[in-house]
């Protein structure tokens, strides 16, 4: 009996050393994002980047989420029905006006990519994720 005690307190200290050790080790410096085109956007799913291109579209629904407002979605570089690259935010108070701060603009969105239905998107969940691009003229 007293050998099976030490054994599962054996395990179970290895196992609480191994998570204290990944908590206080020192976390490497994180790098950048990747800086992709809307249309490249498509070949890195699952990965953080800053997904760049102009708001050629955007859609508010009627309905929104309680508690976050409406969810609305912005087209990059090509719009419905053959998008490349969407962005989503939340527009709690003044949808129209979030809206209107992005379209027809070029903007870089950072975020995870995910994707519906074929198409690359990021939902963004704080507005500091998109930035707005001065165009070279």
């Amino acid at each position: 009996m007293k050998n099976i005690r030490t054994l599962i307190v054996t395990i179970c200290m290895t196992g609480l050393a191994s998570l204290a050790l990944a908590q206080t080790a020192p976390s490497a410096p994180s790098a950048a994002p990747k800086r992709l085109t809307a249309a490249d956007a498509k070949n890195h799913v699952g990965e953080m980047a800053t997904v760049c291109g102009k708001v050629v579209d955007t859609k508010i629904p009627k309905y929104g989420l309680a508690g976050h407002g409406k969810p609305i979605t912005f087209d990059l570089d090509k719009p419905q029905p053959n998008p490349v690259f969407y962005f989503i935010v939340f527009g709690e108070k003044k949808p129209t006006e979030v809206a209107a701060t992005y379209s027809d603009k070029s903007v870089c969105v950072t975020g995870k990519i995910d994707t519906t239905a074929g198409v690359p998107f990021i939902l963004t969940t704080e507005r500091s994720q998109i930035k707005t691009q001065t165009e070279n003229k």
